[in-house]
Parts: structure tokens; sequence; C-alpha cells
């Protein structure tokens, strides 16, 4: 009998030697936590660093000086330069309004009318994008007028516009550069992620005392934000294209600037499209950040239905800005297929298309013509009228939410927040700086490896020297806890989509509409169901960031090799088995990936939240915004969340690179994001939007 027991012991042995091999990451993070925990135990509540909301330090206090200097300098040349390229883009502005929306005295309407802007789009849109296009524009535009936004509408691809115009002129060239030089690469790199982390509400504070109240300061925030993916997409465009052809037309002979305009701009002109396709769409999804600075556009209406309460208002508003993002997304998206196939087809210059075109432009002049001299042409018809009864459903809709849900949304509220996020908050935000501080170290170590622990270091040591650490924290939990909830939803999801075609066009135009819907809109019917609170914050962060989690897992799964699905279900393994042994097992990466983009996306949600009582950085954002007098401790909770955002970002991807054990970025993480976007192309993926 002791002879058998010791056999099977030593058979134990390294069964139990090789699970702590194989799960060692797994079993490192689980030791992290059990001794965060048991020292959290000893000393919760001390060495929190925690500030009241008035508060304003030293550090704040330097922050809120360099305001001060921006807003009373006279004399700087910087300052002179800005208020000039500021005037500029008013008077552009404003001449573009006068064209299309607004009437200048003595006239008493704008020279192009409704009838004249509809015939421009659909003869642009036929000239760049087919015929099949029209069928998408025009009613598109219909639309604007008849859900009663067609000034707000015209305003607000004005804006987006200049704003993609500029960032085509100035990010395509930035970014051939990049793909050429590894210097400029890694010099603009971190600047196009600050660009894309940082809240927007942190700039729109030195960028209104710089530029003003109005379209100059609009256009330039948009423009801040929607640069960095034609910029990126650009460069990856230029990198991807073949080594072979490159070394052949090196040995042809060809100069650098003959390579680049007859081969590698060509060979990645589609790639190049589709960064000013993801441009145009993080233009559109600053409209409502631009109301904040009396932007003209569509934020406005939807920001008046956010502080009044009316759901209505909000949601046909943004009904407006997804209408406007799916035919802006399709169209560029068709405009970069038509001409790869009308070339290869030989159609390009054809008599038929030529003479469509002379046409097209005969009807579209006649048109300008009657909408210049006749109201009827220029105002846009009252009737039919599809935004009231809209409007008046939806709010109906919400008056049932407010008085027919309220005890039950109050109760899921109450016992998620006590049970499970004042636990996690307590354990993080109330530990000593330094214990939290540690465990995030050991955390980044463990799961993202020495550049991932050098990157949180840094990020880590700037949150303490900007003297708001527990408010980090604070923000931290509530990212970590609706990141959870982010990734819960996407395997879920993502799996069923992943596996049934069927399912994947069901539910995908709903992420699509999700991805363009702007947060405000459903944030209106959260707050009505769960009024301002935390909770609140958390569930409007998980509605923004799941499309995105979900299109990556999906793709993830749809990507595991049919003939490993098919070997698995050859020998015998039932559905649960071939899900949890074999697809998400060999979609770690995608998963891991989704868990990045749903923390940035979820952070990038903070500014809202400090509105509907997140607290934290939010709130101090928030503060700094509304009350001049705080304008350096909100600055100082802009780069806080910016550090976070950075140190998330790091070891998350760093982590899907491990997981994945591939070097190369079409493998990894950076090559990891497929079919995230409404067109389905494949680009590298961005530090926020996309």
């Amino acid at each position: 009998m002791t002879a058998v027991t010791t056999t099977a012991s030593t058979r134990a042995r390294p069964a139990v030697l090789e699970m702590i091999r194989n799960r060692g990451r797994l079993w490192a993070l689980l030791l992290v936590v059990v001794l965060w925990l048991v020292i959290w135990a000893m000393t919760k509540g001390q060495h929190t660093l925690a500030l009241d909301t008035s508060t304003r330090t030293g550090v704040h206090g330097w922050f809120q000086a360099r305001s001060d200097w921006v807003e009373q300098a006279q004399d700087n040349f910087f300052i002179n330069l800005a208020n000039s390229f500021a005037d500029a883009m008013n008077s552009i502005f404003e001449y573009l309004q006068h064209l299309f929306t607004v009437a200048e005295y003595p006239r008493p309407l704008p020279q192009i009318g409704w009838l004249g802007t509809i015939a421009i789009a659909a003869w642009g849109t036929f000239a760049a994008a087919g015929w099949r296009s029209l069928l998408l524009v025009v009613p598109s535009f219909l639309a604007f007028g008849f859900l009663g936004y067609w000034t707000d509408s015209i305003d607000l691809l004005l804006v987006a516009f200049l704003a993609v115009a500029i960032s085509a002129v100035v990010g395509i060239p930035l970014g051939i550069w990049m793909a050429h030089s590894k210097i400029v690469s890694a010099l603009v790199t971190p600047v196009l992620d600050v660009m894309q982390t940082m809240p927007s509400l942190v700039y729109l504070l030195p960028l209104a005392i710089l530029f003003g109240i109005g379209p100059a300061a609009a256009i330039i925030i948009t423009l801040i934000y929607s640069a960095p993916p034609v910029i990126r997409i650009s460069a990856d465009g230029i990198r991807r294209v073949s080594p072979t052809v490159m070394e052949a037309t090196t040995s042809m002979g060809q100069t650098g600037l003959q390579k680049l305009t007859k081969v590698e701009l060509p060979l990645a002109k589609r790639t190049i499209i589709v960064g000013v396709n993801q441009t145009m769409m993080a233009a559109l999804s600053m409209a409502t950040i631009a109301a904040f600075v009396d932007g003209p556009g569509l934020g406005q209406p939807v920001l008046d239905g956010l502080k009044r309460g009316q759901l209505g208002t909000s949601f046909v508003s943004g009904m407006a800005i997804v209408i406007m993002a799916i035919m802006l997304d399709r169209t560029t998206t068709a405009a970069s297929v038509r001409s790869e196939q009308a070339t290869r087809a030989g159609t390009a210059g054809s008599l038929l298309r030529k003479v469509s075109l002379a046409v097209g432009a005969i009807a579209a002049i006649i048109a300008v013509v009657l909408s210049n001299r006749y109201t009827w042409a220029n105002e846009f018809p009252s009737s039919p009228d599809l935004g009231t009864p809209i409007r008046d459903q939806v709010d109906r809709f919400g008056n049932w939410l407010r008085s027919d849900l309220a005890t039950l949304t109050s109760s899921i509220q109450e016992n998620f927040t006590n049970h499970f996020l004042n636990p996690v908050q307590s354990l993080i935000a109330d530990s000593p700086w330094f214990l939290s501080g540690a465990a995030i170290l050991a955390i980044a170590a463990i799961v993202g490896g020495s550049r991932a622990f050098t990157a949180a270091m840094v990020c880590l040591a700037g949150i303490y020297y900007l003297d708001l650490w527990n408010n980090a924290m604070v923000t931290l939990t509530a990212t970590l806890v609706a990141t959870a909830v982010v990734v819960l939803l996407a395997v879920v999801v993502g799996v069923w989509m992943g596996r049934s075609g069927t399912v994947d066009r069901v539910i995908r135009p709903f992420l699509d509409a999700g991805q363009t819907m702007p947060p405000f809109v459903y944030l209106v019917p959260i707050l009505i169901l769960f009024s301002a609170n935390r909770f609140t914050a958390m569930v409007a962060g998980v509605v923004y960031a799941a499309p995105v989690a979900i299109k990556l897992v999906a793709d993830g799964i749809r990507g595991v090799s049919k003939e490993t699905v098919e070997a698995a279900e050859s020998s015998g393994s039932s559905t649960w088995q071939i899900i949890t042994k074999v697809q998400l097992p060999m979609a770690r990466g995608s998963i891991l990936l989704a868990a990045n983009q749903g923390l940035l996306y979820v952070l990038s949600m903070v500014v809202i939240g400090g509105m509907v009582g997140a607290g934290a950085l939010g709130f101090d954002i928030v503060k700094g915004f509304r009350q001049s007098e705080y304008i350096g401790r909100g600055l100082a909770a802009g780069i806080t969340v910016v550090l976070l955002g950075i140190m998330l970002d790091r070891i998350t991807a760093y982590g899907a690179q491990r997981a994945t054990r591939a070097d190369k970025p079409d493998h990894g993480f950076l090559g990891g994001l497929r079919n995230l976007l409404p067109t389905g192309q494949i680009i590298t993926p961005l530090r926020k939007g996309y």
C-alpha cells in the first residue's frame, strides 16, 4: 500500500510542476493580488494622497500660471500666429457658410440652397464613387432636412471638411516621412498617442484661450483629434509596399521621388484613402465636444438635449450624425474601390463616363442657379417632417423608462456598486500609494515584460508628481471594472458572431451605429435609468467601448483555422469544448487586443463621466473647464488621464505581443485589428479612436 501511494505521489509531483510552469504568469498574478490584499487589510486608508475637490497644490498653481500667461500674452510671436490662424479659419468658414447655410446681408437667403447643395454632392459622388453611391448620398442629404436639421448638418459637414482637408494635406506627407525614417516615426508616434489619448475637454481649455470661442476653435479641436488616423495609416500603407517591388524599381535607376510617385503612392493609394476615411469618422465623433466651444453643427442639439434631459432631441440629431457617418464611410470606400476597378476594366476614361459627367455637371449647375434665385429651391421644405414624430415617440419612451423602471434600475445600480465596485475601489484607491504603485508595476512586468514595466514606472512617476494620485486610482478602478464588463460582452457576443455568419450580419450594423453614435446621445437614457453617479459613467463607457471589442473578438474567432476546428469536431469534441479548448486559446491575441482597445475607449469617456457624477479625474477636468480658477488642476488631471492611458495601453499591448509570440506587426498587436471598422478594412490600430 505504501509503495502504491509513493508511486502515485511521484507521478503527481511532475504534473503539478508542469501545470505551474505552463501557467506561471497566471500564478504570479494571483500571488501579487493575494499579497496586495493581505497588506491592504493592514494598511488601508493610510498614505492614499487623497485631496479635497477644492485643493490646489503647487504643481496645479504652475499650470494655472502658464494658462494665465497664454491668456494675457499680447506681443508673443506664437500667440499672434495662433490668432492669425484662427482669423483665417473663421474667415474661410464664414465664407462657406454664406454659400450654403447663412444669409449675408442684404440677401435674405444663402447663395446655394438645398437643391444646389444636393446636386453638387450628387455630381461629386458620381465622379468619385460611381452611380451606386448616389443611392446612399442623395437620400442621406434629404434625411438631414426631413429630420429638421438641414442647416446644422451642412455646418457639421463644413467643419469636418476643413478639418479633414488640413489633416490630409499635412498628415499624408508626414505619414510618408514616418514610413521612410525611423527617427521621424519615433519622434512623431508619441505625439500622436497624446493627441488621441488626451481627453478633448483638456485641450479645449488652452485652445479656447488661444483661438477664442467659435468655428476656429471647433475646427482646430476636430483637427487635433482627427489627424492621427490619416498619418498612421498613410505610414502603414507605404511600409506595406513589397520590398521586392522597391528593389526592382531601384535596380531600374529610379530616383526617390520617382519611386514615391510611380510606385509607393499608387500601391498605397487604397490604404491612404482608408486613412482619410477614418479621419472623417474621427472628425464627426468630435461634433458634440466641439459644441462646448460654440462649434457649429449637429453637436449643439445633441448637447442641448443632454442639458435638458430631452432624449428625443439628442436622439434625432444623433441619428443625423450616424447617417452622415455611414454616408461618408461607404462613399469614400466605394471611391477607393471604383478607381481601381475602372482602371483594370479600362472604363476610367470611356466616352459614356465622360458624357455622363458632362450631363451631370450641367444638371448640377442648373440646380445651383435655381437654388440661388428661387425660395422653394433654397429653403428646405417643411414637410414631410420626420423629426418631430420620432422626437415625440422617443421622449415618451424616456418618460416610460423614468416612471416604470426606476425601482429596478436603482436596485441594479446599488447592488453592483456596493458588492463589486466599492470593494475593488477600496483595494486600489485606499491602499497606500506605494503599495498600489508597486502592485501595478509587478502586474505590468508579469503581463507585458520589461518594456511594460518601464512604461508603467515612468507613467506612475508622472501621476505621483501631478498630485492627483488618489483620483487617478479611483478613475483606474472604474476603467478596469468597466473594461472587465466590456471583455465579458466581447467574448460572449464575439464568439457568437465569429461562429455564425448570419449572427454577424444581423449584429454588425448595430455595432456600426454604436461606434458612430455620439456618446452624449445614449448618455441621456442611461441618466434617466440610473441617475447621475459612477455607475452611470461606467455604463456609458461600456456602451461606447463594447462595439470595438466585440468586433475584435469576432474577427479572432473567425480567423481560427477551419482545419483545426474540423479536426476537433472529428475527434468528438463538443461545441463548448471547441470554443474553450480551441477557438478562445487560439484567439487570445485578439482578446487581449480587445481588452487594450476597451481600456482606452472606456478611459476616453472619463470626462463625460465627470459630467454625470463620476467624480475623480473627470470631475477635475470638467471643473477646470467651467471655473477659470481651477484650470491648473484641470490641466494636471488631463495629463494624468493621458499617463493612465499610455500605461494601460503599453501593458496590454506588450501583453498581446507576448501572448501571440509574434514579432511582426502583421501578426501581433499592430496587425490584429481586422473588420473593426464599418468598411472591413485591415489597418494599423490607433491609440484611441479609429
